[in-house]
C-alpha cells in the first residue's frame, strides 16, 4: 500500500486519540468510585442486619420492662386497696391477713422495682447500642452519596472530554486516505494499529528492529506503508527514525 508519509503521520494522532478516547470511555464506564461504591453497598446491608438484630433487642427490653411496669403498678393498687380494707377492718383474724398480704406485697414490689431498674439498664444499654449502629449506617451513607457524587462528576465530564475527542479524530480523520485509515483500524482491533520508528525502536510495541529489518525499512520509499516486523502495526518514520 502507498500513503503520503502525512497520512502515515497523521495516523499517529489518530491513534492518541484513540487511546485518549478508550481512557474516557473507561472513566465513563468504570469510575475510579465505583469499587468502593460496591463495597460501601455491602457494609450496608451487613450494618442494617445488625441493626435489625440490636432493634429486636431493644424491643424485648422495652416489652420486658413494660410487663414489669404494669406488674408494679397491679401490686401497688392491690397494696393500696388491702391498706383501705385493714382501716376499716373490725375483725381480728382479717386484720392479720390483711397486714400479712399487705407484707408479701411489699417484699414483690421491692422485688419487681429492683427488675425494673435492672432492665431499665438493659434498655439505655440496647438503646445505646441502636442509636451507634445507626450512627455507622448514617456514615457510610454519607460516604456512599459523597462518592457517587464524584463519580457522577467524573463520568459526566468523561463523557464531555470523549465526545470532543471523538470530533478531533473525525477532523484529522477526514484528511487521511480512506484505505490507509481502514488499514490502521482493522490492525488496532486485533492489536497494535500504528508506532513511531523512533531511534531503531518501533514504539507501538517498544521493540527495537533488527540490522536487517532497519535496512528494509531505510531501502523502502518514503510513501511505502511499512509493517513493524514485531507488532504487526504500521510503522511510521520521521527525523527521529535513526535511519
Amino acid at each position: 500500500m502507498k500513503a503520503s508519509p502525512e497520512n502515515q503521520r497523521a495516523l499517529l494522532d489518530v491513534a492518541e486519540l484513540d487511546r485518549r478516547i478508550q481512557q474516557t470511555e473507561r472513566l465513563r464506564t468504570q469510575p475510579a468510585q465505583g469499587a468502593r461504591i460496591n463495597e460501601l453497598a455491602g457494609v450496608k446491608q451487613e450494618q442494617l442486619r445488625e441493626l435489625t438484630t440490636l432493634s429486636g433487642v431493644l424491643d424485648d427490653a422495652k416489652a420486658e420492662l413494660a410487663r414489669l411496669e404494669t406488674d408494679v403498678k397491679l401490686a401497688e393498687q392491690r397494696r393500696d386497696r388491702d391498706a383501705e380494707r385493714l382501716t376499716a377492718a373490725s375483725d381480728a383474724k382479717q386484720a392479720q391477713a390483711l397486714e400479712h398480704e399487705i407484707e408479701s406485697l411489699g417484699r414483690r414490689l421491692s422485688s419487681l422495682e429492683d427488675a425494673e431498674l435492672e432492665v431499665m439498664g438493659k434498655v439505655e444499654e440496647a438503646e445505646a447500642a441502636v442509636a451507634a449502629q445507626q450512627a455507622l449506617i448514617d456514615t457510610t451513607n454519607a460516604e456512599g452519596a459523597q462518592l457517587s457524587a464524584e463519580a457522577k462528576a467524573g463520568m459526566a465530564a468523561a463523557t464531555t472530554e470523549g465526545e470532543q475527542l471523538r470530533r478531533d479524530r473525525t477532523a484529522i480523520a477526514d484528511g487521511i486516505d480512506a484505505a490507509l485509515l481502514a488499514d490502521y483500524e482493522r490492525r488496532a482491533a486485533r492489536g497494535i494499529g500504528v508506532g513511531l520508528l523512533r531511534a531503531g525502536v518501533c514504539e507501538g510495541c517498544r521493540m527495537m528492529l533488527s540490522g536487517t529489518d532497519l535496512t528494509a525499512v531505510r531501502r523502502a520509499a518514503s510513501d511505502e506503508v511499512l509493517s513493524c516486523p514485531e507488532c504487526g502495526g504500521i510503522l511510521v518514520r520521521t527525523d527521529e527514525s535513526g535511519l
